[in-house]
């Protein structure tokens, strides 16, 4: 049965890259990459996983805990738990496998749906189209809030405004949020960490930027400067 519970970061975040106008997904070619991101970072985020670095400098993902509820998120803490992995290569391992599931929970949801039609009247389309539900533009507007009005983000707002930023894709979503540049300013404070999150919360806040700021040193180099 598909987990329709509250939704996973990575649904955010592909929701949020995907282009109504379109129906194409911001910067799909690197997308397994960033979707393991999210998904890593929702991890640490819950605290289910903690970062090491070995002597050589590479980044080990531990699982921690128990393992969570949510099958996408226990599928990557399972793949961590059988041993200690090197984050780079945890992203490509459990990348590739994600969009679909997501994408088919999206559908469930009602926030994308699928538009069947057939070109030159023989050959079978499938086009994605916005399903309406207003679940994109809420999210949407609170990442533009964060970055663009300089609102003080929700910690879960703050990882996603950083995971899109730390892939490459930020500058696909003008004009929903305009390309500048004190957006991009803000974007890299949030990928470095500053999310103004107290506490423990910080300390969450700064572990989950750190595991970002591996992700986004991760991903094939995207367009980040202003054009």
């Amino acid at each position: 049965m598909m987990d329709l519970t509250a939704p996973t970061l990575a649904e955010d975040l592909l929701l949020v890259l995907f282009q109504p106008d379109s129906g194409a997904i911001a910067g799909e070619n690197t997308l397994h990459y960033v979707l393991a991101g999210a998904v890593l970072a929702e991890l640490t985020f819950n605290e289910s996983v903690a970062t090491t670095t070995t002597r050589a400098g590479s980044a080990i993902v531990e699982a921690e805990g128990t393992a969570p509820s949510d099958e996408i998120l226990r599928s990557a803490w399972d793949y961590a738990a059988d041993t200690p992995r090197v984050v780079q290569a945890m992203l490509v391992a459990i990348g590739p496998a994600l969009r679909q599931p997501l994408l088919e929970r999206l559908i469930a949801r009602g926030d994308i749906r699928e538009e069947n039609g057939k070109v030159l009247g023989m050959l079978k389309t499938t086009t994605l189209k916005d399903g309406e539900s207003g679940r994109r533009s809420g999210l949407i507007g609170e990442v533009r809030n964060v970055l663009v009005d300089g609102v003080g983000p929700t910690p879960r707002v703050a990882a996603l405004a950083a995971l899109i930023w730390g892939s490459g894709t930020l500058h696909q979503l003008d004009p929903e949020i305009p390309w500048s540049p004190a957006v991009i300013t803000r974007a890299q404070e949030l990928e470095r960490g500053n999310w103004s999150a107290e506490g423990a919360t910080q300390a969450v806040a700064r572990a989950t930027a750190e595991m970002i700021g591996i992700i986004a040193a991760s991903v094939p180099p995207q367009n980040k400067e202003l054009g």
